[in-house]
């Protein structure tokens, strides 16, 4: 595929205006689907099922199935609109959108059209250069989610696949799209707003306790609409529509691609087809898809088989007083209580880990622990993996790992072996230090009689030490943590050898 023409971001900006529309989908994580009995995959009991295991009727279209609305999913929705500043309908409705669906098997999909379960609604954002945002959110609506086809061939794609092949599991997943009003005024900052606001949802999800929201996933999904106008026009521009991109770096770099394609396109007296679009990791860019239809070509009309959702106000205001702090506002005061400096802070935002450090610090690590484990080793052994750091150990685990240091029980590089079986599925961290007897030797004893070997073997080390030269000590401190497999702590075999230099003296 050859990569389009591409203009300088900077001048982009000079020449035009960027506008961005952000629908975010959020699988929520209940025990069954949104209009079936079947186990639902988004929550983690089910996660990784073998395919077409997790279906009910319904799910495969079969005829006579009927749907049934899940209650818990309602609420769950309810509290998320709640959570996004916006006023829930006394009454709403679930509608048929149609059109082809391979991997539904109904061949349409059951959504909320005109009458949605929350709307008109806001969020604030805050990006890393402290510039903040209050984005506009136009609705959330309830629906279901299609199902997974996998394309066999030499490019994993349906162009060029020799057949397709259809998973049912996701079909049926309760979802809530979250659609903002279009974004003006951003800017430059535009690519780095979108990927803020994804961002700021997923904290919110997570905090409501209704997603996993990994969006490795594909609990968590945005599809980036973006077009640009000239400077000093009123009329939008034609939108392209980038589909389901799952990382919060790949909607910056998304949102960025298309700005500079847009541009260059507009520049050279072109126009702006509008289609959605499929981004390509590998390559950083984006791809056509198909024209994009408006809601007149989905032929919605209410469906017929489920009633309108009336949530009792009485719920509504339960659900009201028991929402968490505003992502915003709890950012601010944890950084607050944890001192750390801004870029402390934006280190373990950025990184996605907000709720881990947090969690890791309520099971009893120091704040600059939890920051030191989750935003380095553990960030480095995600980042060789490619997954995800906040899935490969408990916060309680990475508490016990610190508390273990601390105690002096293990040092940094033995802890960083214990990491390695927790991450391994090992167990805790105690459990793996007494499995694998890794802690730190603390019996002097034994300590000295290594120091007597090492120095026997580098006799003018005291002499060194003795006139001074102190640093000298650091051969025979190596020596001796070899000899113990790095299970000594360097600092009491540093005193150790030190006071053996003063006797001698």
């Amino acid at each position: 595929m050859a990569r389009a023409a591409l203009m300088d971001f900077d001048e982009a900006l000079e020449r035009f205006e960027p506008v961005i529309g952000l629908e975010v989908h959020v699988e929520l994580n209940t025990k069954t689907k949104m209009f079936s009995s079947a186990p639902n995959p988004a929550h983690d009991e089910f996660h990784g099922a073998e395919p077409n295991m997790l279906v009910a009727p319904v799910d495969m279209g079969l005829p006579g199935s009927l749907p049934a609305v899940n209650g818990t999913a309602v609420r769950y929705s309810i509290s998320l609109g709640l959570a996004l500043g916006c006023s829930i309908a006394p009454s709403s409705r679930f509608a048929r959108k149609n059109y082809f669906y391979p991997d539904l098997g109904k061949n349409y999909q059951i959504s909320q059209y005109d009458e949605p379960i929350a709307f008109e609604g806001s969020v604030e954002v805050e990006l890393e250069n402290g510039r903040t945002f209050e984005v506009a959110i136009e609705r959330a609506h309830m629906e279901e989610d299609a199902g997974k086809l996998t394309h066999v061939g030499s490019t994993g794609r349906i162009h060029g696949a020799e057949y397709s092949l259809v998973d049912y599991n996701r079909a049926g997943v309760p979802l809530v799209e979250i659609v903002t009003k279009p974004i003006v005024g951003a800017g430059a900052d535009a690519p780095a707003l979108a990927r803020a606001y994804v961002a700021t949802i997923r904290d919110i999800v997570l905090s409501l306790g209704i997603s996993e929201a990994r969006m490795e996933r594909g609990n968590l999904r945005c599809d980036a609409n973006v077009s640009l106008r000239p400077k000093g026009q009123a009329k939008f521009g034609t939108r392209t529509e980038t589909k389901n991109v799952n990382s919060m770096r790949s909607v910056e770099r998304a949102v960025r691609y298309e700005i500079q394609r847009q541009a260059a396109i507009l520049a050279d007296g072109g126009t702006i087809t509008q289609e959605t679009r499929h981004w390509h990791e590998d390559t950083g860019t984006t791809s056509p898809g198909r024209p994009k239809s408006d809601a007149d070509d989905y032929r919605y009309f209410p469906e017929p088989d489920l009633l309108p959702v009336e949530p009792d106000p009485s719920v509504i205001e339960e659900l009201r007083a028991a929402l968490p702090e505003p992502p915003a506002a709890r950012r601010r005061r944890l950084k607050a209580e944890w001192g750390f400096t801004d870029l402390e802070f934006q280190d373990v935002a950025n990184g996605g880990l907000l709720n881990e450090v947090a969690a890791t610090i309520a099971a009893g690590a120091s704040p600059a622990a939890a920051k030191k484990w989750w935003t380095g080793e553990l960030t480095r052994i995600a980042n060789a993996q490619g997954a995800d750091a906040a899935g490969l150990a408990e916060p309680a685990h990475v508490a016990e790992l610190a508390a273990l240091v601390d105690e002096g029980t293990l040092t940094d590089r033995l802890a960083r072996q214990v990491l390695e079986g927790v991450i391994a599925g090992e167990g805790s961290p105690r459990e793996i230090v007494d499995a694998r007897g890794l802690a730190v030797v603390s019996d002097d004893g034994a300590l000295i009689a290594a120091i007597d070997e090492a120095l026997a073997s580098q006799p003018d080390v005291l002499a060194k030490i003795r006139d001074g030269k102190v640093q000298a000590a650091g051969a025979v401190i190596g020596a001796v943590m070899k000899a113990m497999q790095g299970k000594a702590d360097a600092a009491r075999v540093r005193e150790l050898v030190l006071e053996r230099a003063a006797a001698d003296s």
